[in-house]
């Protein structure tokens, strides 16, 4: 049983966080292509905001590759991946897609010509930040 809730873990690590950066630049992606229509020359701008909720599938694939070599026989190690895998794979999942929906916003902002490309950048870092310590957390838990 130990076993199955690590593995189904380390399943959600990944999958939730690839999930959810699918989610996330797909929002801002879309809200890219409306803003070409608007306004082409902009186009290389729209595409960093796009990029950037592709970056939690990246921290759950990370934390993913982390912790696959753990022994998930020995003692509460399944229970403890189960609810770390559970803990990044979320944390990802919500944080790129409030990320997208900032990233939109903010590529609207340009389209429209307003002077907003770096200052959504720092917006979009805030949900990342959440992603981020999820990842953290990875690095601190004591395996038996």
């Amino acid at each position: 049983m130990e076993q199955i809730l690590g593995y189904l873990g380390l399943g959600l690590m990944l999958a939730l966080s690839g999930i959810g950066s699918s989610y996330g630049t797909t929002i801002a992606g879309n809200a890219a292509e409306g803003a070409l229509k608007v306004n082409p020359s902009k186009a290389s701008g729209y595409m960093v905001l796009a990029a950037l909720p592709a970056t939690q599938g990246l921290y759950g694939f990370i934390a993913f590759m982390m912790n696959c070599g753990v022994d998930l026989s020995a003692g509460h190690n399944g229970a403890m991946m189960f609810g770390l895998g559970i803990g990044v794979g979320l944390a990802c999942l919500l944080s790129a897609i409030r990320q997208g929906k900032v990233c939109a916003a903010g590529i609207q902002g340009v389209a429209q010509g307003h002077d907003v490309q770096s200052k959504t950048m720092i917006y979009a870092a805030l949900p990342e930040f959440y992603a981020i310590l999820a990842l953290v957390a990875t690095f601190l838990v004591q395996w038996d």
